[in-house]
């Protein structure tokens, strides 16, 4: 299997001669969905790869939700420095209002001046080489950014998604702050990483006066470690019918991720009699947004097949994923230079993946390289409505493709870390 040591042999590394500064928000014990994995594994495995990372965090009172599930997967031989700072939004307010100017570009500004102090001391004490900064937290990249300008030391600013579209951020003033960012990291930095293709292209249109060698992609992936430990903790499936259970699982945007043409089409087909409860159950779990999506599902009176279920540890959701008949996918056509971390995941669960996404986006593309799942745009209900039966019907007949290890084995967090040390190798 590949890489069956990429968690338990992390002490067998080579001679670790170059060192990296890894500036990220998300990072354990905070409890998010798939985006916490990314800075996490980079700092599991670039020691694989001749580089010695540390890591520059925020103190985990201002996580809104913690976890101590993957504080095990921290490597104990590394130095991670949280630097103090608050959510402006609990830590500063009062009757629900707080000042603006702890706002912009994000409610963790705060925490830009003590890790600004606290990067410098890394910097110079462990003779660092490269700073590299994560979002979707703006305030990583002012922290990697004005690092960078005081030490003159090469600067990876990994961006992920876009910071701006056409519809993000809504806000003037935090719009104007992203705006104003962006091009400080982009004229700044040694290096400019995306997840995508098509937001490479766009920042790529958006500043044709940088070389394209500044850019890059480093797609999201999975670790086979932590799917390793799944299946070795999976639990007997205890499942007794023949209910199709279909699961996504992270966060849904009201707008990126908005399921209400979901829930039309499920509300008809149970009122067709196509569909009923003894037959499919569908779980949302750890939506972020339950209280909006929670009336919207009684009124269409699908609360006996559509279940709005809690965050859980990290691995337990991956063996849910295990366990499960087919995985869902929400993606709008506003968010087609976008793919949600969790494909990768689902393609290595090997289940059949049902996508309500734009056909020509990103995320489809995924998808149909990999020659599997069946995709339907998220805002066609009588798309949805067929799209739905069919997948139902493939899958009870046993007809529905999935991934297998040629597709998923190319998409693990281990062949993503070797990406960017390369990347880390050519810039100094």
């Amino acid at each position: 299997m590949e890489n069956s040591g990429e968690c338990r042999n992390t002490r067998l590394v080579k001679s670790a001669v170059k060192k990296v500064l890894l500036i990220a928000y998300h990072y354990p014990p905070v409890s998010v969905s798939s985006g916490l994995q990314r800075t996490l594994k980079f700092s599991q495995y670039l020691r694989n790869f001749s580089w010695q990372p540390s890591v520059l965090s925020i103190n985990s009172m201002a996580y809104e939700r913690q976890s101590n599930g993957q504080m095990t997967e921290v490597p104990d031989d590394i130095i991670v420095k949280r630097a103090l700072g608050f959510d402006t939004a609990r830590h500063f307010s009062i009757k629900g209002k707080y000042p603006g100017f702890l706002a912009y570009p994000d409610r963790w500004v705060s925490w830009w001046p003590m890790a600004v102090l606290s990067g410098l001391r890394l910097i110079w004490r462990g003779k660092v080489d490269v700073i590299f900064s994560t979002y979707p937290i703006t305030t990583s990249h002012l922290i990697g950014w004005t690092l960078h300008k005081l030490t003159g030391k090469p600067w990876v600013a990994d961006f992920r998604d876009s910071m701006l579209d056409d519809s993000y951020p809504v806000d003037k003033k935090t719009r104007d702050a992203h705006c104003w960012i962006e091009k400080k990291i982009i004229s700044h930095c040694t290096k400019a990483i995306f997840t995508t293709p098509s937001t490479l292209k766009m920042y790529a249109e958006r500043y044709p006066e940088y070389s394209s060698d500044k850019l890059a992609v480093i797609e999201n992936a999975f670790d086979e470690g932590n799917f390793e430990q799944a299946i070795s903790d999976e639990k007997t499936d205890i499942k007794s019918n023949d209910v199709i259970r279909l699961v996504h699982s992270g966060v849904l945007y009201p707008s990126e991720r908005d399921p209400r043409c979901f829930f039309d089409a499920l509300s008809e087909l149970k009122s067709e009699g196509t569909i009923n409860a003894g037959e499919l159950k569908i779980i949302l779990r750890a939506t972020g947004h339950d209280d909006l999506f929670l009336p919207m599902i009684e009124e269409k009176n699908i609360a006996d097949i559509v279940f709005l279920e809690p965050s859980v540890p990290y691995v337990d959701a991956l063996q849910e994923m295990l366990e499960v008949e087919g995985l869902m996918i929400f993606q709008a056509a506003n968010c087609n230079h976008q793919i949600p971390a969790k494909i990768y995941e689902y393609l290595r669960a090997e289940k059949p993946i049902l996508a309500l996404t734009d056909e020509v986006g990103d995320t489809a593309g995924v998808l149909k390289r990999a020659n599997v799942g069946m995709v339907v745009a998220l805002d066609n209900k009588d798309g949805i409505k067929q799209g739905l039966l069919d997948f139902v019907q493939q899958i009870k007949a046993g007809r529905a493709t999935k991934a297998d290890k040629t597709v998923w084995s190319k998409h693990s967090r281990y062949a993503r870390t070797e990406q960017l040390a390369k990347l880390l190798d050519e810039i100094i």
